[in-house]
């Protein structure tokens, strides 16, 4: 059979094929949308341009899971928040997806701030967050000793804790793809016609056909949304870059460290990560360009005296890595998440640095407004035996591959990550194609060194699994 007749075949089927929901977009808030409708026994597929989940703005955040103590009082943001921040707490286990309980503390540096403080534990209480207290500098002190003495007080908020960012939404696609659901990467939505019962929406690769389309697109939100109306909003990528320190700096902190936040950001965070580096950042820029966030060096070095300033002893520890992400910001403060009925559309767009926390919170409210909606044209039903995944284990508080003892060597001695766990990433139900992605399911290539020592056996182990082939990428992140 000739390449063009396998290709007629292949469009043949593809163009009878149908499915009752298409996502447009995988990231975090994408990955939780088609699981959540997948096990309603929904026929879903995922559509994604880049060559993995997380391509986007999802695969640069915080990681931490937050209780909304800050978010505008009766916004959507906060109710999808507060909806997913349960939600995760409930279902962690059941997937082996990492928990750390560190708390936070926002400081105030100044006068100014100080006064603030009040205003801050009154509007958490508004929010549902009753445990949220404000504490003296003798109290601040004795939890974190290391902080600047130029610190005068803080609001601690005992609950928030810190997540695997990339774990997470990787086990809700996965989840879902067991139970049925279908995914397309390298698949950049062109153009889409609506013939009154189907959308037909046209990729780089194919034409794809279904009842609902849900437009999570990220950075590209409002250009997706023109496919079925005139957007009412419009994306303004705001650029964040981090610091990564080495993990001697790891125990510099027991506390997530806030700022007081402005009407523009939540501001420089210092905080632990699961992976035991101390993570600083990130900034706020705005910027025209969609896809491209290069680290710069002049901000980078400001970012790393805004740091020191808070935490002296940064200074005395190593960066091991910059790194920078766009969060697709809109001119509103809230998220706009609406229903079309008209055009079978649901537009889930504006989700900023809280979309990690929400992403659950926002797939059950999407499903909700399917069901006040469409409920005449999608077949609901409860999914029984609901397959729940077991994702491995990236973080340094609970025991690794290789403690444990797999029977493989270690690769990557930065990150201790060992054969098995690579191979087991290159074969999963969603296997990794990209280094970026093997980067991410691992950690492989990650630490202090950035693969220097290890990037021979990882092109070696991922030879004709990942494009381009990592000889080519010089080891670098896609």
């Amino acid at each position: 059979m000739t390449k063009s007749t396998v290709n007629k075949v292949k469009n043949h089927i593809q163009a009878t094929k149908q499915w009752d929901i298409i996502v447009i977009g995988a990231g975090v808030v994408g990955c939780a949308i088609v699981r959540q409708l997948t096990l309603n026994g929904l026929k879903v597929l995922l559509l994604e341009r880049g060559a993995d989940i997380l391509s986007g703005a999802s695969k640069a955040n915080s990681a931490i899971l937050h209780t909304g103590f800050d978010a505008p009082p009766d916004s959507l943001e906060l109710e999808c928040m507060q909806v997913g921040y349960k939600e995760y707490l409930k279902i962690h286990n059941k997937m082996n997806l990492p928990l750390l309980k560190t708390g936070a503390l926002l400081v105030a540096w100044n006068e100014q701030q100080l006064n603030q403080l009040p205003n801050i534990v009154e509007k958490a209480h508004q929010n549902g967050v009753d445990d949220v207290q404000q504490i003296d500098l003798k109290a601040l002190n004795k939890r974190e000793p290391c902080l600047s003495n130029q610190s005068l007080g803080a609001v601690e908020i005992s609950q928030e804790f810190i997540i695997d960012p990339w774990s997470a939404p990787l086990a809700y696609l996965t989840q879902a793809t067991k139970s049925g659901a279908e995914y397309f990467f390298n698949n950049e939505v062109k153009s889409g016609e609506f013939d009154g019962n189907f959308w037909h929406l046209k990729t780089n690769e194919d034409t794809y056909k279904a009842k609902i389309i849900i437009n999570c697109s990220g950075n590209n939100g409002d250009i997706i949304q023109s496919i079925c109306e005139a957007p009412k909003f419009k994306i303004k990528p705001r650029k964040g870059q981090f610091i990564v320190f080495d993990k001697s700096a790891y125990n510099l902190v027991n506390s997530i460290i806030l700022p007081v936040p402005t009407a523009t950001t939540k501001g420089v965070v210092i905080t632990k990560t699961v992976f035991g580096n101390l993570l600083l950042g990130p900034t706020a820029e705005e910027q025209s360009d969609r896809y491209n966030a290069p680290v710069n060096e002049s901000v980078l070095k400001e970012l790393f005296a805004c740091g020191v300033k808070m935490l002296p002893n940064l200074k005395t520890h190593e960066i091991t890595a910059t790194y920078a992400g766009l969060r697709p910001a809109t001119q509103f403060s809230d998220y706009q998440i609406a229903a079309k009925p008209t055009k079978n559309w649901v537009g889930v767009n504006g989700i900023r640095s809280t979309g990690l926390t929400s992403a659950l919170g926002i797939a059950k409210y999407v499903e909700k407004l399917c069901l006040e909606n469409f409920t005449n044209i999608l077949p609901f039903k409860s999914l029984e035996n609901i397959f729940w995944p077991q994702m491995p284990n990236l973080a340094t508080h609970r025991p690794r591959a290789f403690e444990t003892g797999d029977g493989t060597e270690i690769i990557c001695h930065c990150e201790q990550v060992t054969r098995g766990e690579i191979q087991a990433a290159l074969a999963s139900d969603i296997p990794a194609k990209s280094i970026g992605a093997i980067r991410r399911r691992t950690r492989v290539m990650m630490g202090r060194c950035n693969g220097f020592y290890c990037s021979a056996k990882v092109a070696q182990l991922t030879k004709n699994a990942i494009s381009p082939p990592l000889e080519t990428m010089g080891g670098k992140n896609d």
